[in-house]
């Protein structure tokens, strides 16, 4: 199964498939949480989406729960959260575990992929993130503590468009 084939549910409990969240573009897929000192990051992300969604790209969000508790909301107060403070427009995902015994399909993929020092495996913290292409595979993977606009981000972003 490729990654574009996944089943994933909407934030707002929709059902749908990676790839039909992506149609066929390039996509930065992210684990957020809200109450983490990473979650300025929301910010460069909604600029990514700013500055690249009209040439073919989206950032997926996807709240995660497992690194200390820093998403507690529902799915409306994450929605909430979001929006307000952050102006959130790009997907986001339900609540997902992206380690352990319960990581999503979405996860178990997409952690197969190493970052630049060669490293697969589990997801470190919240904000971590994964680049894929327009047919949905995984091309690079960049660390929590590299932020949005890192030029590393984006320029393997611009590579894809």
């Amino acid at each position: 199964m490729s990654l574009s084939d996944i089943p994933v549910r909407t934030l707002t409990d929709t059902p749908t498939t990676l790839g039909e969240l992506t149609l066929g573009k390039p996509a930065l897929i992210v684990n957020v949480a809200s109450r983490c000192g990473l979650t300025p990051q929301y910010g460069g992300l909604v600029e990514l989406q700013e500055r690249y969604g009209p040439r073919g790209f989206t950032v997926i969000g996807v709240p995660c729960n497992q690194f200390a508790g820093q998403e507690p909301g529902s799915a409306e107060e994450i929605r909430e959260f979001c929006s307000t403070t952050y102006g959130v427009d790009f997907p986001l995902l339900e609540k997902t575990d992206v380690n352990g015994p319960g990581r999503h399909p979405l996860y178990a993929e997409l952690t197969q992929t190493a970052d630049e020092a060669g490293e697969a495996g589990d997801v470190r913290w919240n904000f971590e993130k994964f680049l894929i292409d327009a047919e949905g595979r995984t091309v690079a993977r960049f660390r929590p503590g590299i932020t949005p606009d890192d030029p590393s981000i984006t320029s393997a972003i611009e590579k894809l468009l």
